[in-house]
């Protein structure tokens, strides 16, 4: 009977691990470059021998994610930008190491520093990009940042560094709860020399409405499953109780 409950139990947090997985998906389906999340549970992620990595993607505090690319919307911002192929865009973490996204919907923050949508540095060749104050800035197609000071217009643009882009082919990857990727162990990724981006657009989340709706009911109608299985056993061994009592 132990072992009944305990498998009903951990069907049951899994199934609750894919809800918040389909709402996290179903939160972001407006958030620039998001990628939806992927939940899968087998029996080599739960066994004792399995990486920390899996056991933890296993639990849910760690998540694979579908890189299939969203759409692409212009917005005419010259700090916006879409990367091309399957190029990610290399951010600063908040602890430190680097994470990766394909959010593009850049700016400079009060401390000069250019970054996303969510506040963290944008990283360069040289670390995070940094402008100069009241300079103009854009990006270039080859991802080159571009600055001009407005009071010397004769000097031309100058070139504070490069978005780091970098080349996720052949490199494991995990998404993290934070819905940035990153790389188990704190590694990190390769730059791509050859990936481009196009200026003032953003690529949009990939992650279809409609379909995640149909998930997010499929999922809670698992886990009322997973919970009657769970009351059945309860009730089984009150059952078996009352039987040896009256013996």
């Amino acid at each position: 009977m132990d072992r009944f409950i305990y498998t009903a139990l951990t069907a049951m947090n899994s199934a609750m691990d894919r809800q918040r997985a389909v709402a996290n998906n179903l939160a972001n389906a407006s958030t620039p470059g998001f990628r939806r999340e992927v939940f899968a549970v087998t029996a080599a992620t739960l066994r004792e021998e399995a990486t920390p990595e899996a056991r933890a993607m296993a639990r849910g505090s760690v998540r694979g994610a579908d890189l299939s690319a969203g759409k692409v919307n212009p917005t005419g911002k010259p700090l916006d930008i879409a990367v091309s192929g399957k190029a990610l865009i290399a951010y600063q973490a908040p602890g430190g190491g680097e994470v990766y996204s394909r959010r593009g919907d850049l700016r400079v923050g009060p401390s000069g520093v250019l970054e996303n949508g969510e506040g963290l540095p944008v990283m360069g060749n040289a670390g995070p990009i940094s402008v100069p104050a009241g300079f103009a800035v854009r990006i270039a197609a080859d991802g080159s940042v571009l600055a001009s000071d407005p009071s010397a217009p004769d000097a031309g643009a100058e070139t504070l560094d490069r978005v780091r882009l970098v080349s996720p082919e052949g490199s494991p990857l995990a998404k993290g709860t934070d819905s940035f990727l990153k790389v188990p162990g704190g590694g990190v990724l390769p730059p791509d020399p050859t990936a481009t981006v196009k200026p003032g657009a953003l690529e949009g989340s990939n992650v279809e409405t409609a379909e995640t709706l149909v998930q997010m009911i499929e999922a809670q109608r698992a886990f009322e499953q997973r919970a009657q299985v769970i009351r059945t056993a309860g009730e089984l061994d009150e059952a078996g109780a009352r039987l040896l009592s009256l013996q």
